[in-house]
């Protein structure tokens, strides 16, 4: 099993589980060999160097997946625009750049660790997921858990990783926060915002992503 793997701190508790689930070190070593940012990883699944992935949801419409994400049912402070900046898209993100069309935003657009950081220290940033949340009264989803082949075993990773939460050793807590310069008791609090199923309301609000996106002027999905 290879699996691309976004070292945001969105995907922390999955990659814990994910550390448990693996039943041999070439497993392991296969998931940790296919780390980038999501555009990377979206081009590494569509050209099958990867075997699964979570799947920017703009770049999913046509892939397989199960009921796991990344959502946002409110505010999220890591998918952020800065509407004093110039308009800048993100080279990381696809949906985030997306969103921001749909929603009329203008301005500089940051994604994952280094967009919680700005927002953890600065006031003059729009959240997109809580904007989205005002104008449609529906969760975000930014990425989806997708597949080539394999489903029983990723319907198996998805039943094993919602059933109980993923709780984040000490240690590796300390190491996120060394790494991405964001503090402990901030990851926690950030972590609150993210859910990962894929219910019936965020599929609602995925559904109603693609009804706005593919309505989108073609220039603009660029």
């Amino acid at each position: 099993m290879i699996f691309g793997k976004i070292e945001y701190l969105n995907l922390l508790p999955f990659h814990i589980f994910m550390k448990r689930f693996t039943k041999n070190n070439q497993q392991q070593m296969s998931m940790e060999h296919k780390k980038n940012v999501p555009q990377k990883i979206n081009n590494a699944f569509l050209n099958r160097r990867v075997d699964a992935a979570f799947i920017s949801s703009i770049k999913a419409q046509k892939s397989k997946y199960v009921n796991l994400g990344i959502i946002a049912k409110k505010d999220v402070k890591s998918v952020i625009v800065i509407p004093s900046k110039e308009h800048q898209k993100d080279v990381a993100s696809a949906s985030s750049n997306i969103l921001a069309n749909i929603l009329h935003v203008k301005g500089e657009i940051l994604i994952g660790d280094k967009a919680l950081r700005y927002a953890l220290s600065h006031d003059d940033y729009i959240d997109l997921a809580k904007l989205w949340h005002k104008k449609y009264r529906f969760p975000f989803v930014f990425a989806l858990l997708c597949y080539h082949k394999d489903k029983n075993l990723y319907k198996t990773i998805e039943k094993g990783f919602l059933k109980r939460e993923v709780k984040i050793p000490q240690y590796l807590l300390k190491q996120a926060s060394k790494k991405t310069a964001i503090k402990e008791k901030d990851i926690l609090k950030y972590l609150k915002l993210i859910s990962y199923k894929l219910d019936y309301k965020a599929k609602a609000g995925l559904k109603k992503f693609y009804q706005e996106a593919n309505n989108m002027p073609r220039q603009l999905k660029k």
